[in-house]
């Protein structure tokens, strides 16, 4: 065959050039001889060469399909899917003489479009962000400033850091009214006052809780302002659960930048021995650290193009990981001998498990209840929900145990009551998602579910922080 005596000539002349043997003219063969390596590599070149001229041109094959299926859209569409660069190369060479075609137009107009790199936002809308993130900065200098116990005061200030710096964002950013502003300012001003005015007595078990749950109150208020006229819409709420999600990705992302920038900036200060560290970390890294939600809410705004994919992917990578890691970590805790009905620190890490767990489930909800969500998402969400509930089950049943035999104190009640609320809304949403395993067309009545449950933690949130305190006597 052709082939076969391609190759046997090729070989038998690539033995006799890497043996030291004869060119024509150089009978002698005692010069211009080749190595064996690079015989080897001619060999390579021309059978690749000899291999890819029995190919087919695929340029051609392009060029010919994208002409005699002009009329054929999900054809042009595959096509284009397979190679991007390749299909609007063919097709802006071929636009001359398609040009007077209906589809040519649509597939010009959609080639040619250049989607919008990094925006910024207006002028103004950048001031806001800098001037909010300067006024943040200054509320975390206050007690280096004015000589405050720097413990005590980022424990109970730590929600009023970030929270209210958002929630005049958005008041700006959505054109809120003079009431929805003089609400939004009055409940932070008054959360504010309050958390700090409450006396430290005894063992402080309701201080602590309400500076524990206040960060949720404030966020509430964020969310009722995001929402704006359209806050009881369970879409809005679904809304801000995602942008909760993107805003954690990208305050991360400049965190962790910004944790590089400061160890580059330290070397690059040491090699010419001027120590900078301690105005660095007092000032720039305080700023930075309060700046970062305000910066990264700034980009999800203006650029939602940059992190609406990111968030599906994470959530699509992480809810099997957390499914997986759950399970074990569930049959690790039966055979390691630990006791969350007993040991009063396993049960408060169980806890705060929970409360993660259950973030991650709504988050990875938000995200399933699109309609790009898969089946296997879907059964994925349900089981990660069906465990979390066996979870919440155990701490339950550990803290029931501990009211009965120790009897009611502050931390146990606000923990039942959390669980409970938990449990309730955890079970609602599994059911809803097992009907969604069977009909996706039951996929909004998860989110209907999700976003009519938040007030109840809003107001379970306000039960504790005001209400707690008052009735066991500030302990």
């Amino acid at each position: 065959m052709l082939g076969e005596n391609f190759f046997a000539k090729t070989f038998s002349g690539a033995n006799s050039l890497g043996a030291g043997g004869a060119f024509n003219g150089n009978p002698s063969g005692k010069s211009h001889c080749l190595p064996a390596p690079c015989a080897a590599l001619l060999v390579y070149g021309l059978g690749t060469a000899y291999l890819l001229r029995l190919l087919p041109s695929s340029d051609l094959n392009m060029k010919e399909t994208i002409l005699s299926h002009l009329d054929h859209p999900a054809v042009l569409e595959r096509l284009y899917q397979s190679d991007k660069t390749a299909f609007r190369n063919h097709f802006m060479a071929l636009h001359g003489e398609i040009q007077s075609h209906p589809a040519a137009g649509f597939w010009y107009e959609r080639l040619s479009y250049k989607a919008p790199g990094m925006e910024w936002g207006s002028r103004e809308e950048l001031g806001l962000v800098v001037v909010l993130s300067l006024i943040a900065g200054c509320v975390a200098k206050i007690p280096a400033w004015f000589g405050l116990e720097e413990d005590q005061f980022f424990a109970r200030n730590i929600g009023l850091l970030v929270f209210p710096f958002l929630t005049a964002y958005f008041a700006w950013k959505r054109n809120s009214d003079t009431k929805t502003g003089i609400i939004a300012f009055g409940i932070t001003l008054l959360a504010g006052i309050y958390i700090n005015l409450l006396p430290e007595k005894g063992d402080a078990h309701t201080l602590t809780l309400a500076c524990i749950h206040l960060p949720f109150l404030l966020w509430s208020v964020l969310g009722w302002v995001y929402g704006h006229t359209e806050w009881k819409q369970p879409f809005r709420r679904i809304e801000f659960l995602r942008f909760n999600a993107d805003l954690v990705i990208i305050t991360g992302l400049i965190l962790i930048a910004g944790g590089i920038l400061t160890g580059v900036t330290f070397g690059l200060f040491s090699l010419i021995e001027v120590n900078i560290e301690d105005f660095y970390l007092n000032y720039v890294v305080v700023f930075g650290l309060v700046a970062a939600p305000v910066v990264g809410t700034y980009v999800t705004q203006t650029n939602p193009q940059l992190v609406s994919r990111v968030s599906p992917v994470i959530a699509t990578i992480f809810s099997p990981l957390v499914l997986v890691t759950l399970v074990v970590y569930l049959v690790t805790v039966v055979f390691s001998g630990k006791d969350p009905y007993n040991d009063r620190e396993f049960l408060l890490l169980f806890n705060a498990l929970l409360i993660g767990v259950m973030a991650i489930v709504l988050f990875a909800l938000s995200e399933s209840s699109q309609a790009r969500s898969t089946i296997i998402s879907r059964v994925i969400v349900f089981l990660l929900a069906a465990v979390t509930i066996i979870v919440n089950l155990v701490a339950l049943s550990a803290i029931v145990f501990r009211i009965a035999e120790w009897g009611v104190s502050p931390n146990k009640l606000a923990v039942l009551g959390g669980n409970l609320l938990i449990l309730t809304n955890l079970v609602l949403v599994t059911l809803r998602l097992g009907a969604t395993l069977r009909d996706p067309e039951q996929l909004p009545k998860v989110e209907q579910t999700i976003a009519a449950y938040l007030p109840l933690y809003s107001l379970w949130t306000v039960v504790v922080v005001f209400l707690f305190p008052v009735i066991f006597g500030f302990d």
